[in-house]
């Protein structure tokens, strides 16, 4: 019998990257906590919730031994402050004036559990915005691209217009480091999902 892989997200930018290099998932959208806890690195955070999120989807699966879950959090971190998705309007606008001109870091984490696999992997990669004037970023916050969106920007949309440089995955900026979650799946012995 061949094993189910499912993607415990809702998210269609990580669904559209694993049908990019040919993964087919079943979706399956997981709620977890996302509250990071006092002295917790934005790196512990981010491997901490990418696991629970696997974990949930492995629980709501019904823990069957020829399932496997990818579980995966992105969090845009600045200065050791994490930014999550924006409750709203004022919170993009805060986020993205702290974002305007700087280096950044986006951490993102994926999780891959299995009956005999439990493995978490992260792709960090550094981004910088070109320097944003308040018109433009009230602007783009208008567009309800930030919304959804951790640090309140997608990268791959609009806001491809004020990135000036990254170093690393954009797919992992995305909110799926390819090459990381490929790694994992080889890892796990897992060459073919359908």
């Amino acid at each position: 019998m061949s094993r189910r892989l499912i993607l415990a997200s809702a998210s269609p930018r990580r669904l559209e990257l694993l049908t990019q290099i040919g993964v087919e998932v079943e979706v399956l959208a997981c709620d977890v906590p996302e509250q990071r806890a006092p002295d917790e690195s934005p790196l512990a955070y981010s491997c901490r919730v990418a696991r629970a999120k696997a974990l949930t989807g492995w629980q709501l699966a019904g823990a069957d031994r020829h399932c496997w879950v990818l579980g995966a959090d992105t969090e845009v971190v600045l200065d050791d402050c994490v930014f999550g998705k924006p409750a709203d309007a004022d919170a993009a606008i805060r986020m993205l004036q702290q974002l305007s001109g700087r280096d950044h870091q986006v951490l993102t984490s994926v999780a891959l559990l299995g009956a005999d696999f439990d493995e978490v992997a992260t792709c960090s990669t550094a981004v910088r915005f070109a320097p944003m004037s308040e018109a433009q970023i009230r602007h783009y916050v208008a567009s309800g691209e930030p919304f959804g969106k951790a640090g309140a920007y997608a990268i791959q949309g609009r806001a491809a217009a004020f990135i000036a440089r990254i170093e690393g995955s954009y797919s992992g900026v995305m909110g799926l480091p390819l090459f990381e979650t490929a790694a994992l799946l080889q890892r796990a012995g897992c060459n073919d999902f359908r």
